[in-house]
C-alpha cells in the first residue's frame, strides 16, 4: 500500500458524509430541487481545486464558461418534464450545499493523492476507502435498526441478493472508471464528463421510450453541446519566446562566458558577406 491509512480515513469520511447528506436532503427537498443542486457539482470542483494542497489548480476563463453552460443546460433539460416545481427548504439547502462542498473536496483530494503519489492505483484507492468506510455505515445502521430490517427484507425476497450483486459489480466498474478519469484528466474534467453523462442518459431514455421533446429540452441540449464544444477547444495561449542566448546557454550549460563570446563572434563571421 502506497498511502497511509489516515489518508483513506479522511477520504472515506468525506465520501460517506457526501452520500449521507445527499440522501438525507430528500427528506426536505423534492427530487427536482435536488437535481438542480447536484447538477452544479462541476463548479465547486473547479473552485475547490485552487485551495487543495498539492494541486493549486487554475483554470482558464473559457473552462468556467463551459462548465456554466453545461450546468444550466442540464438543469433546463432535467426539469423540462418535471411534474412538480422545485421545493426548497432551509435545512435541505444546507444539507445539499454541504454535500456539494464534500463532493468538490472529494474529487480534488483523490486527484491530489494520484498526483503526489503516482504509484497509487485505482484498485488500492477503491478497496481501502471502502474497507475504511464500512464502520462509518455499519454503526449508524445498527443504532437505527436499519440493518435488521434490511436483513429481514432480503430473507423474505431472495431475488434482492442477485440485484445487490449486480449493482455491486456495476458500481465497481463505474468507480474504477471515475478514478481512472481523475488520475488521467483531473477532477474538474471528470466532473464535466459525469455531468454530460447524465444528459446523454436522459436523451437516450427519451429516444428509447419515445417521449416528446419540448423547446426547453432543445434549449438544454443546445447549451450542453455549446459547453462541451467550448471545453474541447485547444488553448490558444502562445508559448513564450526564448532568447537565442538562453537557448545556447541551455545547450551548453558548462561553457564559460569567453567561450560564449567566441561562439557569437564565429556566428557573426559566418553571417558576413564574402565580398
Amino acid at each position: 500500500m502506497v498511502n497511509p491509512w489516515k489518508t483513506y480515513v479522511k477520504l472515506s469520511a468525506v465520501l460517506m458524509g457526501s452520500h449521507g447528506l445527499t440522501k438525507g436532503s430528500l427528506a426536505y427537498l423534492n427530487y427536482p430541487a435536488q437535481i438542480m443542486f447536484k447538477s452544479t457539482k462541476v463548479l465547486p470542483v473547479m473552485i475547490m481545486g485552487a485551495f487543495i494542497p498539492g494541486l493549486r489548480r487554475k483554470y482558464p476563463f473559457h473552462e468556467y464558461i463551459s462548465a456554466l453552460l453545461l450546468v444550466v443546460g442540464l438543469i433546463l433539460f432535467t426539469l423540462a418534464d418535471a411534474q412538480t416545481s422545485p421545493n426548497f427548504s432551509i435545512i435541505g439547502i444546507l444539507m445539499i450545499s454541504s454535500a456539494l462542498i464534500m463532493d468538490a473536496f472529494l474529487g480534488n483530494f483523490q486527484e491530489a493523492i494520484f498526483t503526489t503519489n503516482p504509484d497509487t492505483t485505482q484498485m488500492e484507492m477503491l478497496f481501502c476507502s471502502t474497507v475504511v468506510g464500512i464502520p462509518f455505515l455499519l454503526v449508524p445502521m445498527i443504532l437505527t435498526g436499519e440493518l435488521i430490517r434490511a436483513w429481514n427484507s432480503c430473507s423474505q425476497h431472495p431475488y434482492v441478493y442477485g440485484v445487490l450483486v449486480f449493482e455491486a459489480m456495476a458500481t465497481f466498474v463505474g468507480q474504477v472508471s471515475v478514478l481512472s478519469l481523475i488520475a488521467i484528466f483531473g477532477a474538474a474534467t471528470t466532473a464535466m464528463i459525469t455531468t454530460a453523462r447524465k444528459a446523454v442518459t436522459l436523451l437516450l431514455s427519451y429516444m428509447i421510450f419515445t417521449k416528446p421533446l419540448t423547446e426547453q429540452h432543445g434549449s438544454g441540449l443546445l447549451l450542453i453541446s455549446m459547453g462541451i464544444i467550448l471545453k474541447m477547444l485547444p488553448d490558444t495561449k502562445p508559448a513564450p519566446r526564448i532568447p537565442n542566448s538562453n537557448i545556447n546557454a541551455k545547450r551548453h550549460p558548462k561553457t564559460s562566458s569567453k567561450e560564449v563570446e567566441s561562439m557569437q563572434l564565429e556566428e557573426d563571421e559566418e553571417r558576413r558577406p564574402l565580398v
